[in-house]
């Protein structure tokens, strides 16, 4: 029976003393996923990941201390990206795409400029380029996100375009297809485990590896996927960058938030497997 992303079953393997939670599915080039903040296993929209998995082995894992893995979130995101590429080694596999969601797309741009040897190419959602951005998150993310438990109201808010029918109903869609698998106790909800996420954050916006200068000379191809209107990181983060950046490609997705692979499961994955496997 073909596996997806419903019925995948949840595998562990130990890095670095830590059980480390991983699901694989799909065929194809490897596709290495970063979650978001309070981001596990079952987060990601079905149809989002299964879209992708008609042209790619879909790997997806939960980060230390997070759902199902065991340890503590490292606050240095250079450790949490190692996690990933050391994850894709256990599983035998030398070169990969990497994919990165919001707080994962931090860490996604941390493994691609340390291990350069090892990612083809790179997709970004929802997120901001390594380094000091201009355009700070709006108040009300932290009013939603922060919440011990969201529910579909504070989705609406946190990843799509809560002015838009088109787009709350799209949210609704959504939210029901992640249900089906979801345990809401595997996420996090403590002050703790926020700050964790912080830290790392904090890390990559001081960028004392001095990353974000890289893309000037990066070949690695970059896909950087934005709502146009998401109110953590901020699509206009991204415009002073790609004069600068000769690898990258940018689309922008209307009446749309944080989340526009899960507004937008199918037509995303469609962009991103034309990126991946056929340019």
């Amino acid at each position: 029976m073909k596996k997806t992303a419903l019925t995948a079953e949840t595998q562990f393997t130990g890095i670095n003393g830590i059980k480390i939670a991983y699901r694989t599915f799909g065929k194809g080039t490897p596709l290495l996923l970063y979650n978001r903040f309070r981001g596990v296993l079952d987060t990601w929209d079905p149809l989002f990941l299964d879209s992708l998995a008609e042209h790619n082995t879909i790997v997806i894992f939960d980060y230390p201390g997070i759902g199902e893995s065991s340890g503590e979130l490292p606050t240095d995101i250079n450790l949490v990206a190692e996690i990933g590429v050391q994850l894709m080694d256990t599983l035998g596999i030398a070169r990969f795409h990497v994919v990165g969601w919001s707080y994962g797309g931090l860490v996604a741009q941390t493994a691609l400029f340390l291990h350069k040897e090892s990612v083809q190419k790179v997709v970004l959602i929802g997120t901001n380029p390594v380094g000091s951005n201009e355009v700070p998150f709006d108040k009300l993310f932290f009013e939603h996100a922060l919440k011990p438990v969201n529910d579909l109201e504070d989705e609406y808010v946190l990843f799509f375009e809560p002015l838009s029918e088109k787009s709350r109903a799209a949210a609704k869609a959504s939210h029901e297809r992640i249900a089906q698998r979801l345990d809401r106790s595997k996420i996090p909800a403590t002050s703790e485990k926020f700050q964790r996420y912080f830290g790392g954050s904090a890390m990559s916006k001081e960028d004392k590896l001095n990353l974000r200068e890289q893309y000037k000379t990066l070949e690695i191809p970059v896909l950087v996927i934005s709502g146009d209107h998401d109110i953590s990181f901020s699509v206009e983060n991204w415009f002073p960058l790609l004069r600068n950046a000769p690898s990258m490609q940018h689309i922008i997705l209307n009446d749309s938030g944080h989340g526009p692979q899960h507004q937008w499961p199918q037509l995303v994955a469609g962009y991103m497997n034309l990126f991946l496997n056929n340019l």
